[in-house]
């Protein structure tokens, strides 16, 4: 679904659909991928994969494994990938390892990156200007 094959054994298959005339209230909750057509509102949570579909409209914080939105998202986001798709709109904020915006797709909030096994880098006046400054005061 998303081009490459993931090292976890998370079903590829959807297994769960709510269609464009269904409106699911509650918490939905799958081991397997969901594909949402119609409107939830809630929570939703899954260990497998998430599509939200051109006419999806969710109310609800998720928790995916990987999630594709071409539909309207209210709520907070927390998966190992989120793609926005140029339909796609998210109100909300989003904590990802990878994060895919096509150009079109609307987001209002923050994303995070899990910074696994990543350094933050180093300020500027630490990498760059301490070589040059102690060069400098010694042909002084």
């Amino acid at each position: 679904m998303f081009g490459r094959k993931r090292k976890e054994t998370i079903p590829e298959t959807i297994e769960t659909v709510i269609g464009p005339t269904a409106n699911f209230v509650g918490h939905l909750k799958s081991d397997g991928g969901v594909r949402l057509e119609g409107v939830l509102e809630g929570s939703l949570e899954t260990a497998g994969n998430l599509v939200a579909g051109e006419k999806s409209r969710i109310i609800a914080n998720i928790t995916a494994h990987n999630i594709s939105i071409a539909g309207a998202v209210r709520g907070n986001i927390m998966a190992n990938r989120v793609e926005v798709l140029s339909t796609g709109q998210v109100w909300g904020d989003i904590t990802v390892n990878c994060f895919l915006l096509d150009e079109g797709g609307f987001i209002q909030g923050q994303v995070s990156m899990r910074a696994e096994g990543r350094e933050p880098p180093r300020p500027v006046s630490q990498t760059v200007g301490a070589d040059s400054s102690r060069g400098e005061e010694g042909a002084s």
